[in-house]
């Protein structure tokens, strides 16, 4: 496509004209943009640069406020960049900073323009120029344009100098070796009293010391000097940032800085400041006593200021201070409290995150229920936002602040009935984690379980289907410290299940056949076929629970608990209620849900001739099939009554591999393996409708036996590979089910408290935020089931040859290497000037001892480093010829240069120097 004409070019359309267009287009916005890109395409592609320039403008306002790509126009940002004219090229720089980026394909062709224009007399020019390469700088600019950069540093024109300044530390960060270069101008523009540079200078030295600190302790005199002569609340800022990362690793230089900054917090009137002061002292210097009150008084300064952001950064300082000095939360307690109702959302946050700050095991109930209370009268985001510090907070390192857990379990329960709770799917997993950890708790646990099963208006709340979902499995599972299991058959099979989604559907028809189970064979296996026994008969693995001669009690874990009798007539109708409940989801699309229900039911036909043999017809038959049915009974029990246990999630690697087994990871050969394996044949299972199910289900003698030995011999294998790997069997997954949808108001009985006046909620905070004595439990604490391995949190692995760690060893290499680097001031300040050279020398030995020592993990990037500069000392390990060799040259030019030799036998003698004891000079520490 040709390009405009010389018509087009006179009559195209500004900047100005498009802005007007497209506030009054009346063809729709994105048709005017569209319109308006087509015409730019053909604009841009003009050989007048007026026009072109014009169109790149155009392109790059469309960039930017509707992210249209343009980097289509790459190649013509350089074409105008390449002109005379100031303001083409303010254009085209301007454009360019927008689109290119590391992999823009012309990104190198732009390297000459930067240098012609950092060159130049124009220091406009040369503004732009820096602009532009601090945004698109990669290794190959910042490599090339160094020495320009290093010129420029020392510039006359002070606007220059402090752009030159600003652009150092995207330099360092894409090419470190330009430390070796910059850095030494660079440190003297410390010395500039020029605000403006000096501000500069700060900025970079506070950003490239939150990387590595250690490297710039030599720099602290001068940062001493600024802030103690400083006028400018930024620059103090600044520097009260490095030093609250340099203070840490140098005690003595905490001991000289801590006063001036207790000096500023006297004097200053800026909040800012005095915010930067305090948030310095709490965290870097939080052993010096007068200096942590000084800045609590502060503190208490912002919490009773009326403006809400001197309030926050109030809070924000106070959790700061609280990990170290909890009594400053102690004595704010009341504003702590009051903040929780505070109109602002994040001062309500910051107030939580206090007051969760204060929990132990002495008062963690107390102020759950405080919490409890506000959540109910909070709006949805602050409600779960208290309900989630609750649940990690107890959960925190295995619930090591939980000593009642019969409390705990009560409180998930009463947490999950809380309006607006959308907490739903950490309340499953600690319920069931409990269940799995804590044995002690199981019968509580079933408690709370069952009053969550048995209330139908849960079942329509979106929002607390996974809890419902581990109340269903913990019934199913725990079932034997149940009080009634007919009732939670009943809560498990009740109609508005239909509402659950079909995984949650899922799991409660599993644990309807597990209490179906449970009752069955306390009923027939237990207690025999004629009279009723205890419901609370237990599972074989549950030592501690024993049954009572027909009492109806069961002791469990020292806790008695009355139960109802299970008899042959409940059986019956406990069977008709599974097969009424369960016989329309054999209809249903979801494959768990149906075949879940399949084998439920399957599961009742084989048992129903053992619940009606009182009838008196067929004895002989009938008590053959009873015998029969009994047996399975017991074999099912058996599957179900092996205790599952929490696995750690290293679990699967523990399996040692078989002998002869191959992992591939493709599989796309597991048709070729498997081809001798046959398919079950059609006529075994059936997935026909209700009205078949008779036909379907109605098994011979014949067909139970054979079933029955397969199942014996699969039940062996099965329970021989549980025996050799137990701790590695999980249980049933569950899907979420997420929704947007608030949950409805639950029942008023459970919002009694609602109406509490918000001085009783603060004077019930308070006291349980008072310290109290350790009480006397009337019961220990149960036992929590740890793993090895499980609850320790990943460790982040640091990659050791990272271009920071590389910038790090190039600032070190020359701060620490020559004194000709630091400033003057701090020259001036070292000991006598006729001990200049052996000053110099004791801290490059210094230096040299503390690499050999400390700088192990930067192996790799120094060889790297002294590769590129053969020049300087080589760290890596040599071979043996290569190390004799060296010790043959160094005995030769010992005998030489003997004091050299006596200052490299020192080098190798680290630990008998201080690291750092002369790096910083003496007036200072």
């Amino acid at each position: 496509m040709s390009g405009p004409s010389l018509m087009d070019s006179l009559f195209q359309r500004t900047l100005e004209d498009l802005i007007k267009g497209l506030r009054q287009q009346l063809i729709g916005e994105q048709a005017f943009i569209s319109k308006a890109l087509e015409e730019i395409r053909k604009e841009i592609k003009s050989t007048d640069l007026s026009t072109k320039s014009t169109a790149l403008l155009k392109l790059c306002y469309l960039s930017n406020l509707h992210f249209h790509d343009m980097s289509f126009a790459a190649f013509h940002a350089l074409e105008v960049l390449s002109s005379p004219r100031f303001s083409h090229k303010k254009i085209a720089y301007h454009a360019i900073s927008l689109s290119f980026h590391d992999s823009t394909p012309v990104l190198l062709l732009i390297t000459n323009h930067l240098r012609k224009d950092l060159t130049s007399t124009n220091e406009f020019e040369v503004s732009l120029s820096l602009q532009c390469l601090s945004r698109i700088a990669n290794v190959d600019l910042a490599r090339d344009l160094t020495p320009e950069v290093f010129t420029l540093l020392s510039s006359n024109k002070l606007y220059v100098r402090k752009r030159a300044v600003a652009v150092v530390l995207r330099v360092f960060e894409k090419y470190p070796d330009s430390v070796r270069v910059c850095f030494k101008r660079l440190v003297e523009n410390l010395e500039n009293y020029d605000p403006q540079i000096l501000s500069a200078v700060v900025g970079v030295f506070s950003e490239l010391a939150c990387k590595d600190p250690r490297s710039y302790l030599p720099l602290a005199p001068e940062f001493y000097k600024i802030l103690v002569d400083s006028k400018s609340n930024w620059i103090s800022i600044k520097v009260l940032k490095i030093f609250a990362k340099l203070a840490p690793l140098e005690p003595r230089l905490a001991n000289r800085v801590v006063e001036p900054i207790c000096d500023l917090m006297r004097k200053t009137g800026a909040k800012s400041l005095l915010f930067e002061c305090v948030r310095t002292v709490v965290t870097s210097f939080s052993e010096y006593e007068s200096a942590v009150r000084l800045a609590v008084g502060k503190i208490r300064e912002f919490l009773v200021d009326e403006d809400p952001n001197l309030k926050y950064l109030g809070l924000h300082a106070l959790s700061i201070v609280a990990s170290k000095h909890l009594w400053v939360v102690s004595e704010n307690k009341e504003v702590v409290i009051k903040s929780l109702s505070d109109p602002d959302p994040n001062i309500k946050i910051e107030s939580l995150r206090l007051v969760m700050a204060m929990v132990s095991e002495h008062n963690v109930a107390e102020i759950s229920k405080v919490l409890v209370n506000y959540a109910l009268k909070s709006d949805p985001l602050f409600c779960n936002e208290i309900l989630g510090s609750i649940l990690s907070t107890c959960s925190r390192n295995v619930y090591e602040i939980i000593v009642d857990f019969d409390w705990y379990v009560s409180l998930l329960g009463e947490m999950s009935r809380i309006p607006h709770c959308q907490m739903g799917e950490e309340i499953e997993n600690q319920l069931i984690d409990i269940g799995l950890r804590v044995k002690d708790v199981r019968l509580e646990l079933v408690r709370v379980a069952r009053d969550l099963l048995i209330d139908p208006a849960l079942l329509g709340n979106s929002f607390l289907h996974r809890v419902l979902s581990a109340a269903a499995w913990v019934s199913g599972e725990y079932v034997e410290f149940s009080r009634n299991p007919l009732e939670l058959m009943e809560a498990l099979l009740q109609p508005r299940t239909s509402l659950l989604p079909p995984s949650i559907m899922a799991i409660y028809i599993q644990s309807a056949f597990k209490v179906l189970v449970f009752c069955l064979h306390t009923c027939f296996v237990r207690g025999g076929s004629t009279a009723g026994v205890s419901a609370s008969a237990s599972y074989e693995s549950f030592d501690d629970l024993s049954v009572e001669n027909g009492v109806g009690s069961t002791v469990a874990h020292g806790q008695t608990c009355t139960s109802a009798p299970i008899t042959n007539e409940s059986i019956v109708n406990l069977l008709k209620l599974v097969e009424l409940a369960l016989s329309p989801l054999l209809g249903s699309h979801d494959v768990e849900v149906h075949e879940r229900a399949r084998n439920l039911l399957g599961f009742v036909d084989l048992i129903k001739l053992e619940a009606l043999n009182s009838s008196g017809q067929e004895e002989n038959d009938s008590e053959r099939k009873g015998v029969e049915a009994t047996k399975i009974i017991r074999l099912v029990h058996d599957a179900f009554s092996k205790e599952l246990g929490p696995v750690s999630l290293s679990a699967q690697g523990k399996v040692p591999l078989p002998d002869g087994l191959t992992l591939n990871e493709n599989l796309g050969d597991l048709e070729t393996i498997c081809s001798d394996i046959e398919l079950p044949s059609s006529n075994t299972f059936s997935f026909g409708y209700p009205s078949e199910e008779k036909d379907v289900l109605s098994f011979s003698n014949l067909q139970i036996k054979e079933d029955s030995g397969q199942s014996n011999e699969s039940t062996s294998l099965l329970a021989e590979h549980r025996k050799r790997h137990g701790l590695y069997y999980l249980p049933s997954g569950k899907s979420e089910v997420i929704s947007n949808d608030y949950p409805p108001a639950n029942d008023p009985a459970l919002q009694g408290d609602n109406n509490d006046n918000a001085s009783d909620l603060v004077k019930l905070t308070a006291e349980s935020l008072v310290p109290k004595r350790k009480p006397n439990h009337s019961k220990p604490r149960p036992v929590v089931v740890k793993l090895d391995e499980a609850d320790e949190k990943p460790v982040a692995v640091k990659h050791p040859e990272s271009r920071d760690d590389s910038l790090s060893g190039a600032v070190r290499d020359i701060l620490f290497g020559s004194e000709d680097i630091l400033p003057t001031s701090s020259r001036s300040n070292l000991p006598n000037s006729n001990r200049k050279g052996k000053a110099k020398q004791h801290v490059i030995t210094q230096v040299e001892s503390k690499e050999n020592v400390v700088d192990d993990g930067n192996s790799s990037s120094r060889r790297r480093k002294d590769h590129s500069h053969g020049k300087e000392r080589r760290h890596r390990k040599k071979t043996a010829e290569e190390r004799n060799e060296t010790d043959r040259k160094e005995k030769e030019s010992s005998s030489n240069h003997p004091r050299r030799h006596k200052s490299r036998q020192r080098a190798e003698e680290p630990l008998k120097v201080p690291p750092q004891t002369s790096v910083i000079p003496d007036f200072l520490l």
